[in-house]
């Protein structure tokens, strides 16, 4: 044992033992990324500035095209304001933050941020009204641009806003000092006391207040009936061209142009100007921007399906979705990205100022909430803002998140039913991960970010688009532009882990962009990924958010990685946060107890806290790196397949027509492991990796009865969707259904799942549902219904419809029926008994909505216009040596089904003769009740289910006699769990009221329901019977075949 000890002592101090990158090599991924950032800033302030982005490859500026208008690929984001000087001025900052590696960080790169922020109040002026607010090019923001309001808030407004706070010293530059050469004069927050610079340039807040006119100029987007903002506005002239906004309305219609603009703008665009609206109106003390945001996200969200899910495209006008698109990708990413993040900018801080500032305006006054109510306090809460971050994820996962190929990501699926929409990922739900590891969802953050870590191994850059189908680009979007959301995880992720693979994956992104990247005067995008082909941009980003991030991840000590405050980084990488020290002083007026309540929520279903850092494996130092589905990632983006020339190669001999034989290499291994710059020292020792699960997949086909059918099947008319829990299978004939073997973890055992119905993909919660009429006498081998012998329904007809659609089954209360879900197993049956949960928890809330009237086939005329008013419970059915078998009837039909009478309802129900009991523990009931009666209800409780049975008299058996005895369980005396039922014992076998065995026994069943429901079998004016079914194939349960 003593020498066990001693080797393991010796294997912790070997020199090959990694538990961290070396500091050397850290400080030369950090010069690196340094000289990265001012190849490209330089040669932006040499050749584009005062433009707003580089041509890289021709040493160009790129402007707006104003030649054609409707080139929104350049002119949504290039306003004419120098936009990408504006976008690095935070990454300067930051560079200025950091040790003083060479001469472009610590007092070098503050010295640009310094001359940079005079070169841009040279060229637009101070923010003031007066003469000084007249810059070289315009005043202020006063410029003839139409530009995408997302865009200019991201880039413009949120970079000024970073700027301002890195220049008043409320974000740290290390060896900075923000003291002011005197006291700030009066209160005005938009007048600060000026700092001064070695530069000669005295800094008093000129970008707050240029970000104050620049967001003014942005307020007439807001001006819509739904408050979601409209995608575009022109700086100096508003939003003319949106000709129904109520803006016109105020300021008169002359001269609007005759063409109106398509008003569609997308999730992320209207939801995502949260935080940098908010920090704006913090800091100005103007609270327009601050509700208008609010508003937006909060009428984006409210617009969500019943899955929770978001849509992509939304008309500002109307409010409606366009497209059932949904996903995490471009148009929606940035809405999860704010919900969470306006929760942590929020958080610890008081609710925003109602008063409103009259500060003198550059364009005149506006505010576009005037004509919308005041939001409710709680929206303007940090906890409502979590609560729809917890809301949102949990959506994601249940509907976007899918494991059906190698290996889980999340599909594009339709918004309202979950269903696969479409086979790609793309590039910007990369962003995704790092989002995940904010939210302390670290082991799910780590196994998406995965998968782009593989794609960017495989392609040296990450294409738009990548189809899961074809493993390769989709459908040629195979340009990378620089996009920083990858690197912006895998920072992020790694800060939560410190595990050094990470540092890994950013020294191959860095190498493969100065290796691909690399232009005379810049960096160049990339138009293919595949072929290396550059594009002439380099896209303001890149400075702004790419090299950002990329340094952060190797400066691990880098103050802003330190700082112990509530700051966030905006979807352009601006570091926000909310001062707490120079908060602008409060309206006067005292608020009102009900205005200034906080809106508290905590969910303990939810993540609520950061996790510990994964385990490291002992030898390799990396948690990662250990991982036993790395194989199954390369599987899935097709990696494996792809050759490694960053590892071992060979020289062939190649003949070249113009030069002859020359030689080339060919790369003698493929792609297993990633990145490419991993130290195989990163490797844990007898690293073993997870065999791929191998797919098990079943067919089961009906026969098509002739031609007709089978067409009938082809296009799709023998499925009904009339709810998000999946389709209806009208026609049985000729149908086809795809399933795939699954580990269940509610059964314990393997299970069949439904992946298709016909030629339709199913979401992952999405069920079948059969008609009983169609498959319970179905014993085949392929499909087999099984009869439950634990739990049947109760429907109950009331003689009063009530006054609103009543032709819709309703529960005791008036609500959703209540269901109750028994956790048993019949104790004779030698197969898997299906838990209710999983198979049968949800299916009376998708009958009410499956086999609503409005929704069905049937003519108008044939559905009965006051409709019946029907109440549905769950009973169990009796065990023990009492118990007696259920009459064997026919199963009382659902609305919708093909034997449901709509014309006369009360014909479904067999039985419309019912006695009440009451408890029947003190004396017999009358001779009459069984008798005269086929049903008797009795409340629970008071004596035992035999005692009850024994004070029925004795009765010949008739059609019109005793049938059913049903015991209402109003919640007196629960068995079991809370919220369980288990089935009702008869332990002794059924006595008549004079002690002799009951010769014609009497069926029994106890049905849990809401307190009241007893009383409503006083008007009852039928009552029904329906058996449970499950169905299995091939010896399986089938977990999502549903038959009502």
């Amino acid at each position: 044992m003593f020498l066990v000890i001693q080797l393991l002592l010796i294997c912790s101090i070997l020199p090959w033992r990694t538990f961290a990158m070396r500091q050397d090599r850290l400080e030369r991924l950090r010069r690196d990324t340094v000289d990265m950032f001012y190849h490209g800033y330089d040669n932006y302030m040499e050749f584009a500035f005062p433009e707003d982005e580089l041509r890289p490859l021709t040493c160009r500026p790129l402007t707006r095209d104003r030649d054609n208008p409707g080139h929104i690929g350049l002119n949504d984001a290039l306003g004419n304001y120098s936009l990408t000087l504006i976008d690095s001025l935070s990454t300067l900052a930051i560079l200025a933050g950091g040790p003083q590696d060479g001469p472009y960080t610590g007092s070098g790169a503050l010295k640009d941020f310094q001359d940079g922020i005079a070169q841009f109040v040279a060229y637009y002026g101070d923010g003031r009204l007066g003469p000084t607010g007249r810059g070289l090019r315009a005043f202020g923001f006063d410029l003839d641009s139409k530009v995408q309001v997302f865009e200019t808030v991201i880039r413009g407004l949120g970079g000024l806003l970073s700027a301002h706070l890195f220049a008043i010293g409320e974000l740290p530059i290390t060896g900075y000092n923000a003291r002011a050469d005197h006291e700030q004069p009066g209160d005005d927050p938009l007048e600060l006391a000026p700092i001064s610079w070695p530069n000669g340039f005295k800094y008093d807040g000129q970008l707050l207040r240029l970000a104050l006119d620049l967001g003014q100029r942005l307020l007439p987007a807001f001006y819509t009936e739904t408050g979601i903002p409209y995608p575009r506005v022109n700086l100096r002239h508003g939003i003319p061209f949106y000709t129904n906004s109520p803006l016109h309305r105020q300021m008169g219609s002359e001269g609007l142009p005759d063409v109106e603009e398509i008003t569609e703008t997308c999730s992320a665009g209207a939801g995502s100007l949260t935080l940098e609206f908010t920090v704006l109106s913090r800091l100005s003390g103007d609270p327009r921007f601050e509700q208008a945001a609010k508003r937006a996200f909060w009428e984006v969200w409210g617009r969500r399906s019943e899955i929770g899910l978001i849509g992509n495209g939304i008309d500002a006008e109307r409010g409606m979705w366009i497209g059932p698109h949904s996903g995490i990708g471009a148009g929606m990413d940035s809405f999860f990205e704010y919900a969470l993040k306006s929760h942590i900018l929020l958080s610890g801080h008081d609710l925003p100022n109602a008063s409103t500032s009259q500060r003198q305006s550059s364009i005149g006054w506006m505010d576009p909430n005037t004509i919308h109510p005041p939001l409710p306090t709680a929206l303007h809460s940090s906890d409502a803002f979590l609560e729809a971050w917890h809301q949102a994820h949990s959506s994601v996962k249940r509907h976007l998140y899918t494991d059906r190929n190698h290996y889980p990501y999340y599909s594009n699926s339709h918004r309202a039913t979950g269903q696969p929409y479409t086979m790609w990922i793309d590039s910007l739900g990369a962003f995704y991960p790092g989002l995940l590891a904010l939210a302390g969802e670290l082991d799910e953050a780590i196994e998406a970010n995965l998968v782009y870590t593989a794609l960017w191994t495989r392609y040296a850059a990450l294409p738009e688009r990548w189809s899961v189908r074809e493993s390769n680009v989709d459908s040629g979007l195979g340009w990378w532009p620089g996009r920083p959301e990858f690197i912006e995880s895998t920072y992020h992720i790694y800060r939560a882990t410190k595990d050094p693979w990470y540092l890994y994956v950013g020294e191959m992104v860095l190498r493969d962009i100065k290796r691909r990247c690399y232009a005379p005067c810049g960096w160049a995008g990339l138009q293919d990924v595949r072929t290396g082909e550059k594009s002439d941009r380099m896209e303001s980003f890149f400075l702004g958010e790419t090299a950002k991030y990329m340094y952060l991840l190797f400066d691990t000590d880098h103050p802003l990685n330190k700082l112990d405050a509530a700051y966030v980084f905006t979807t352009e990488g601006h570091p926000l946060l909310i001062p707490k020290k120079s908060s602008p002083k409060r309206s006067k007026i005292a608020p009102r107890t009900s205005d200034v309540l906080k809106y508290q929520y905590y969910d303990e279903n939810y993540t609520n806290s950061c996790p510990l850092f994964p385990l490291a494996d002992p030898i390799s130092g990396s948690a990662t790196a250990a991982r036993r589905d790395l194989f199954s990632v390369a599987l899935f983006t097709d990696l494996y397949n792809t050759p490694n020339y960053h590892g071992p190669v060979e020289p062939v001999q190649v003949e070249d027509k113009e030069k002859g034989w020359v030689t080339k290499y060919r790369a003698m291994t493929n792609h297993t492991l990633f990145p490419w710059t991993l130290p195989p020292s990163m490797l844990p020792c007898n690293g073993t990796c997870a065999v791929p699960m191998e797919r098990i997949q079943s067919w089961i086909e009906f026969p098509a009865g002739d031609g007709i059918a089978s067409l009938t099947m082809r296009f799709g008319s023998s499925l009904v969707w009339n709810s998000h829990d999946g389709p209806t299978v009208k026609n049985l004939q000729g149908m086809r259904f795809q399933m795939e073997q699954q580990q269940s973890s509610e059964y314990g055992a393997q299970t069949w799942r439904i992946t298709h119905a016909g030629t339709t993909q199913l979401g992952r919660h999405e069920s079948v549902f059969f008609h009983a009429e169609h498959v319970r006498d179905m014993k085949d081998e392929a499909f087999t219904c099984l009869r439950r012998q634990d739990l049947v329904e109760i429907d109950l007809l009331l003689g009063t419809p009530p006054k609103e659609n009543t032709s819709i089954p309703l529960s005791a209360e008036g609500g959703e029926a209540p269901v109750v879900e028994p956790k048993v197993q019949d104790p004779s049956a030698n197969r898997i008994t299906p838990p209710s949960e999983s198979l049968l928890k949800s299916i009376l809330r998708a009958v009410t909505s499956v086999f609503e009237p409005t929704y069905t086939n049937l003519p108008e005329s044939q559905i009965d216009e006051s409709g019946p008013t029907i109440l549905r419970w769950s009973a169990f059915t009796a065990t023990g040596p009492g118990a007696f078998p259920l009459p064997p009837i026919t199963d009382t039909p659902v609305i919708g089904s093909p034997s449901y009478n709509t014309k006369k309802p009360f014909l479904n129900f067999p039985w419309t003769t019912i006695f009440l009991g009451d408890y029947a523990c003190d004396s017999p009931l009358p001779d009459l009740a069984p008798r005269e009666h086929q049903v008797i209800v009795l409340r629970r409780g008071g004596c035992s289910f035999s005692e009850k049975i024994a004070h029925i008299p004795s009765f010949s058996p008739s059609p019109t006699s005793l049938q059913l005895v049903i015991v209402v369980d109003e919640g007196l005396e629960g068995e079991g769990e809370e919220g369980e039922l288990v089935r009702p014992l008869l332990a002794e076998a059924q006595l008549t009221p004079h002690g002799i065995k009951r010769f014609h026994g009497v069926p029994m069943v106890l049905m849990h329901a809401e307190k009241g429901s007893y009383a409503k079998f006083v008007n009852a004016r039928g009552v029904g019977m329906r058996r449970r079914y499950w169905v299995e194939s091939q010896g399986l349960v089938v977990e999502n075949a549903i038959v009502l």
